[in-house]
């Protein structure tokens, strides 16, 4: 069962980064599928580093267009980004010592981050990136 479902209260109205954020949905979904039903440490790791380098990757994108567009809100955006950049690495380097076992508790994180995240933040660019002819 899918821990977050993709859906247009989700978009932001740019499809590479709609695109973005639905490959971070689909990971999330599958280190929860992985977790419950009870994957090998190096399975779940497999997907914890796929998860932290491709949420690089998407922040690099917008962080990209925060820079050609000038938009006005990048730096705290960023430092959003940096944050969560932090907790995910400090949960992924926690996992693979032994000292945490990935949880509901990590996953609700994760789905509540992204979600408040999409919805608040990167809605806010949206009409901004809309105007300078991103779609």
């Amino acid at each position: 069962m899918a821990l977050i479902d993709w859906n247009s209260n989700l978009s932001v109205n740019v499809i590479e980064i709609d695109l973005q954020h639905q490959k971070l949905i689909t990971l999330i979904n599958e280190l929860n599928d992985a977790m419950t039903q009870g994957k090998s440490k190096a399975i779940l790791g497999k997907i914890v580093d796929g998860l932290v380098i491709y949420t690089t990757v998407h922040f690099k994108t917008e962080e990209k267009y925060f820079a050609k567009f000038g938009y006005p809100d990048a730096n705290s955006h960023e430092k959003e980004h940096s944050a969560f950049i932090q907790k995910v690495t400090d949960v992924k380097d926690r996992f693979e010592k032994g000292e945490i076992s990935l949880s509901i508790e990590i996953m609700n994180f994760l789905r509540d981050w992204l979600r408040k995240h999409i919805k608040g933040t990167d809605k806010q660019y949206s009409q901004f990136f809309n105007e300078r002819g991103l779609k």
